[in-house]
C-alpha cells in the first residue's frame, strides 16, 4: 500500500489536520484519495511570496535554461472575523425578488426589521380595565370577553403547507460534501442467475390507464371508505391520521373536531368556526326539533360563547348549550309555554356551568389567576305562530323578513358596558361601541356571576322570514339589523345551511378576529320539522 501523503489542511474545507488522520474531522473528506503532490515547482507563486530562483531548481540534462518569471501581485482576500465567517459580499436587501401577486419588488429583505409589529397570531390583546374594578351594588361587574388567551398559546394558528408540515420545527441539516469514490475492487461478485422464462400466456395482466380513461381527480373522486376507527387526511385524502393528529403520508396536521362544525336539520342549520386569530373554538351550539302537545313543530337553536378570560371557556359553552337544549326538549312536549321553557333552560345551563368550577378555589377570596368557567348564551324557539328568544350576555338574535322591503330588527339587548352606557343616556351607540370597554360583558353564566337575570321575549311576526342567532364573532362585522339583512342570502328560508355558511364566511373575510357561530331558523316552522332530533 502506498504511503498516504502528509497534509497540513483538508483539501476540501481547509480544516487543520493532525498526523495520521485518514478522514477530515470537519467534512469527512477521504484523505487517502488525495494524489501525491507533483514533483515540480510553480513558476508563479499564489501566496504573494517571492518566486523560487530558477538556479535553485535542478536542471535536466540538456534542457534549455528557464528565464526568470516575475511574481504577480494578486489581490489579498478579506480577513475573516473572530467567528470564522467571511465578510459579506452581497446583502439580502441587494437581491431582487417578486411578490406572490407577480409584481417586482427589488430589495426584498427576508428578515423582519427591528421594531416592526409582530405577526397577528403572535399578538395578544390586553384585558379591559373593568376586570380589576370592584363591583358596586348598583351595577353588576363587567367581565372582559374574547380578548385574553391562555398563557403561552397563540391566538391563531396557520397550518404549514402539506409538503413542509412536520411535528418538530427545525432546519434540515447541511449536507456534507460527497466523499470521493473508493477504489474499484479487484473482483466483482457474480450476478444472480435469471429466473426461468415464463410463457406469455401465464404472465399476469396489468391494466394501464390510457388517454381514453384519464386518471381520477382525488379532489372529486369517490375514494374508498376508510376502515372503522381510521381517519383519512383532509389534505391529501390518501394517508391515515395517527394518534397525534398528523397524516402519516404527507405530515399535514388535521383540524380538531371543534375547529369547524356544521349541523343541519329540516328546519334549522348552524355553523361554528374557530376564526383566524384564536387558537381554539370556544363557541358551542345545539339545534333540535320537537313537537308541541297539539302536534305542531317547535325548532330550537342554542348558541353559547365562552368567556376567554375565564378558565376552560370551551367546556363552559359546551356544557351550557347541551343543558339548555335538553331542558327545552323535555319541557316543550309537556305543554310548557316556550317562553317559560326558555327561562328554565337558561337556569339549567347556568347550573351546568357552575358545576365546572373548582370547589377548592371557592374558599379563597382573591385568586386572580383562577377564574370560574363562564360563557354567554342566546337561544331561539320557532313555532308555526310564535317566536321566542332568550339570552344572557352579548350574543344576539336578528329578524330578517323574506320580503326585504320590510324592515329587519334586532331582538336582543346586550349585557355589556356599551349597552349600559347607552341605556343610561351617558353615550350614544356610536360613542359607546367605539370605546375599548364596549365588549366588557355585565352578564354571563358562571359561578362568579354577580346576579343571573335571564332575558326572554316573545314575538308574533306577521310575515315569513328567518331568525339569525349568532355570537359577536359575526355581528362585529354586521352590527346593525340592516347590515345583517344585507349579508343574509335572499333564499335563506329555503337553504338555512348555505345561509349559515355564507354568514360565517362573511366574518372570516372581514378578519375572523373571534370565534364565529351562527344558527339560521326559518319562520314559521315548517311541518316537516316535527319529530325529535
Amino acid at each position: 500500500m502506498s504511503q498516504m501523503p502528509q497534509l497540513a489542511a483538508c483539501p476540501s474545507c481547509e480544516e487543520p489536520l493532525e498526523s495520521g488522520d485518514r478522514f477530515c474531522g470537519a467534512c469527512g473528506y477521504d484523505l487517502s484519495a488525495v494524489p501525491a503532490p507533483p514533483d515540480d515547482h510553480p513558476t508563479i507563486t499564489m501566496n504573494g511570496s517571492a518566486p523560487r530562483p530558477p538556479s535553485a531548481a535542478p536542471a535536466a540534462a540538456g534542457a534549455a535554461p528557464v528565464a526568470p518569471v516575475t511574481a504577480v501581485d494578486w489581490p489579498v482576500a478579506p480577513e475573516a472575523d473572530s467567528s470564522g465567517t467571511p465578510a459579506a459580499v452581497v446583502l439580502p436587501a441587494d437581491i431582487e425578488g417578486r411578490e406572490s401577486g407577480g409584481s417586482d419588488s427589488p430589495g426584498v429583505r427576508f428578515d423582519r426589521p427591528a421594531g416592526s409589529p409582530a405577526p397577528p397570531h403572535a399578538q395578544s390583546s390586553a384585558l379591559p380595565p373593568e376586570r380589576s374594578q370592584a363591583p358596586s351594588p348598583a351595577q353588576p361587574p363587567a367581565r372582559p370577553q374574547g380578548q385574553a388567551q391562555e398563557q403561552g398559546q397563540p391566538q391563531g394558528h396557520v397550518q404549514p403547507p402539506a409538503h413542509t408540515a412536520g411535528r418538530t420545527p427545525g432546519h434540515a441539516p447541511t449536507p456534507a460534501p460527497a466523499a470521493h469514490a473508493a477504489a474499484e475492487p479487484d473482483e466483482y461478485p457474480l450476478a444472480a442467475p435469471l429466473p426461468p422464462e415464463i410463457p406469455a400466456d401465464e404472465l399476469p395482466t396489468v391494466e394501464v390507464p390510457t388517454l381514453d380513461a384519464p386518471l381520477a381527480d382525488p379532489r372529486t373522486a369517490d375514494l374508498a371508505t376508510p376502515a372503522a376507527g381510521l381517519k383519512v387526511c383532509v389534505a391529501c385524502r390518501a394517508g391515515q391520521v395517527d394518534r397525534d393528529g398528523y397524516c402519516e403520508n404527507c405530515g399535514h396536521a388535521q383540524p380538531r373536531e371543534r375547529d369547524h362544525m356544521e349541523q343541519e336539520l329540516d328546519a334549522v342549520a348552524a355553523v361554528s368556526d374557530r376564526g383566524l386569530r384564536h387558537h381554539r373554538n370556544e363557541d358551542a351550539f345545539t339545534v333540535s326539533a320537537t313537537a308541541l302537545p297539539d302536534g305542531s313543530p317547535a325548532v330550537v337553536a342554542i348558541v353559547c360563547d365562552g368567556v376567554s378570560s375565564a378558565t376552560r371557556p370551551d367546556e363552559a359553552s359546551l356544557a351550557a348549550s347541551r343543558a339548555a337544549n335538553e331542558s327545552m326538549l323535555a319541557a316543550l312536549p309537556c305543554g310548557t309555554h316556550p317562553q317559560q321553557a326558555m327561562h328554565d333552560a337558561i337556569l339549567a345551563a347556568a347550573e351546568a356551568v357552575n358545576s365546572l368550577a373548582d370547589p377548592a378555589t371557592s374558599a379563597h377570596d382573591h385568586q386572580p389567576h383562577v377564574n370560574a368557567p363562564a360563557c354567554t348564551l342566546v337561544g331561539a324557539v320557532v313555532t308555526p305562530t310564535l317566536l321566542v328568544v332568550g339570552w344572557v350576555g352579548d350574543s344576539r338574535v336578528y329578524w330578517v323578513p323574506v320580503d326585504r322591503s320590510a324592515p329587519p330588527a334586532r331582538l336582543t339587548e346586550d349585557d355589556s358596558w356599551a349597552a349600559q352606557m347607552v341605556a343610561a343616556g351617558l353615550m350614544n351607540e356610536a360613542e359607546a361601541y367605539a370605546d375599548e370597554r364596549a365588549h366588557a360583558i355585565t352578564g354571563w353564566l358562571g359561578a362568579d356571576a354577580y346576579e343571573l337575570e335571564p332575558h326572554t321575549a316573545s314575538f308574533k311576526p306577521d310575515r315569513p322570514g328567518v331568525v339569525v342567532v349568532c355570537t359577536d364573532g359575526l355581528w362585529n362585522y354586521a352590527e346593525g339589523a340592516e347590515e345583517m339583512a344585507e349579508v343574509v342570502p335572499p333564499d335563506a328560508a329555503d337553504r338555512p345551511l348555505h345561509s349559515a355558511q355564507v354568514l360565517v364566511g362573511h366574518a372570516l373575510d372581514g378578519g375572523g378576529h373571534d370565534n364565529v357561530t351562527v344558527a339560521v331558523l326559518p319562520f314559521p316552522a315548517p311541518q316537516q320539522g316535527a319529530g325529535s332530533a
